[in-house]
């Protein structure tokens, strides 16, 4: 099954450039969507309707990638029903189009692949992969501000991923002659590597995959390219994107952790994460442009699941409860934030007010989508955060706990007062632009944020064990 999703993209971008059909474009990407979700499901049940057709061993979906899977299939189908009323308004630039299907249907290729690789040296090359893909994705609609985004996104994070390299290479040099960067040889053979060289490869990973991740102080290119981009391609930035860099930070960990340096590591994480929560606190506040905001959420969102990780334990456990409810609640914010740009025409939050008697259903959506982010009840965050400064307390880490609940109070403040003045101020005469959306704009917001209030409610058990199993060993 995992070969499915991994080679119809290619075969339907050999598709696309023979017969170059505009019907087509949504098509590929929708079939892609439904072929994802659809194995994606049958791996979490364990169930294999093509069971003569094994994948290779570089490849496989086990406890510790199978959430990260999971959320990105169900995040993919959202913004694939989304895409189909988004990109109306492209229709008659049938190049451009064709070549946006091809990035973005290789752009989720690459994160698959990054996602359910068993090598590391393999899942650096489809990271990379997602960085040129993503790159003309952001470029799309070729303005000032869009190419200067791509370029900073494709410079910031070539040196990211070539100080990843770098770490693979000293952890090899670490290994001595084992000579494989399988993740199962590395586990099974972590108390043998040099200690030395271990930590100065994690050093050099954490960085390097970091700024893909989005973590400060290496994040400068996110703020932009999350703004600048497509808002469907935005929500699979911050809701994908960073899960798989973070997942190949997750697998370096474990091996940190079998080996006795997990101390070393936890403080790097723990230092990164509350620097993340410390820049969007500083920034929050100072910006005008709503999607930058959203941006500046995801950093601290991703600082959580470092901080999540560094803690270990029922911390650990947290951060994966984080993962899933960060990557539907801002998958629905950014593709919301896409209508509100279709109506209003600007991503100045000053200029957007009377959001809710304007769009009634695009108002009410924005707003859920704070109180998810926000981790209000019933939203899934609340359990995660709630479990985090649970776990600091427990450890005797009453100033961290504190300075955590600073921050996020700080950041929700800073959120909540932009989307109450877009969405509950009286609008201006003559600012909308008078656009009539599709359902395909509303339905999949609200499908995803309803989930994500549910979990927040009642854990199915099989969710819990699945986040028990990804856990462990932490």
């Amino acid at each position: 099954m995992i070969n499915l999703i991994l080679l119809f993209p290619l075969l339907a971008c050999i598709i696309l450039f023979v017969f170059k059909k505009n019907f087509l474009n949504n098509l590929m990407i929708n079939l892609y969507a439904i072929i994802h979700f659809a194995v994606s499901l049958c791996l979490c049940l364990k169930k294999d309707f093509l069971p003569m057709w094994q994948p290779c061993k570089f490849f496989a979906a086990d406890s510790s990638n199978i959430i990260f899977l999971m959320v990105m299939s169900i995040v993919f189908l959202a913004v694939a029903i989304y895409n189909n009323g988004y990109v109306r308004a492209e229709t008659d630039v049938a190049k451009k189009l064709r070549h946006y299907t091809y990035m973005f249907l290789f752009f989720v290729f690459s994160m698959t692949g990054a996602i359910l690789s068993t090598n590391l040296g393999i899942t650096w090359v489809f990271i990379e992969g997602t960085t040129l893909a993503s790159a003309y994705l952001i470029y799309f609609h070729k303005t000032k501000h869009s190419i200067e985004a791509a370029w900073k996104y494709v410079f910031i994070c070539s040196i990211g991923i070539a100080l990843a390299f770098v770490g693979i290479i000293l952890l090899t040099v670490s290994t001595g002659n084992l000579n494989s960067l399988f993740y199962s040889d590395l586990y099974n053979n972590a108390q043998l590597f040099n200690p030395f060289w271990l930590k100065l490869s994690f050093v050099f990973i954490l960085f390097g995959i970091g700024t893909k991740m989005g973590l400060a102080p290496v994040h400068f290119w996110l703020p932009d390219a999350h703004s600048e981009a497509p808002s469907p391609i935005s929500a699979l930035l911050s809701a994908t994107l960073l899960n798989s860099a973070f997942l190949m930070i997750l697998n370096v960990f474990r091996v940190m952790v079998l080996s006795g340096c997990d101390g070393y590591a936890r403080i790097m994480l723990m230092t990164m994460g509350f620097l993340s929560l410390f820049i969007t606190a500083v920034f929050v506040y100072h910006i005008n442009n709503y999607k930058r905001m959203l941006a500046y959420s995801s950093i601290e969102n991703m600082g959580i699941l470092a901080i999540g990780t560094a803690l270990g334990g029922v911390g650990m456990l947290a951060a994966m409860i984080h993962l899933i409810g960060h990557s539907l609640i801002k998958g629905a914010f950014f593709l919301t934030s896409g209508n509100i740009l279709e109506i209003y025409g600007t991503k100045k939050i000053k200029s957007v007010t009377g959001l809710l008697k304007t769009d009634r259903k695009t108002g009410w959506l924005w707003v859920l989508s704070f109180i998810g982010i926000g981790a209000f009840p019933p939203s899934v965050l609340f359990i995660s955060e709630f479990l985090m400064i649970k776990t600091m307390f427990l450890k005797g880490h009453f100033a961290l706990s504190a300075l955590f609940l600073l921050l996020l109070t700080i950041v929700i403040y800073g959120l909540g007062k932009a989307v109450i003045r877009m969405a509950f101020s009286a609008p201006q005469e003559g600012e909308v632009k008078g656009t009539k959306l599709p359902w395909t704009m509303y339905l999949p917001q609200a499908v995803i944020l309803i989930l994500a209030f549910i979990i927040g409610i009642y854990m199915p058990q099989g969710l819990t064990t699945m986040l028990l199993a990804g856990a462990a060993g932490f």
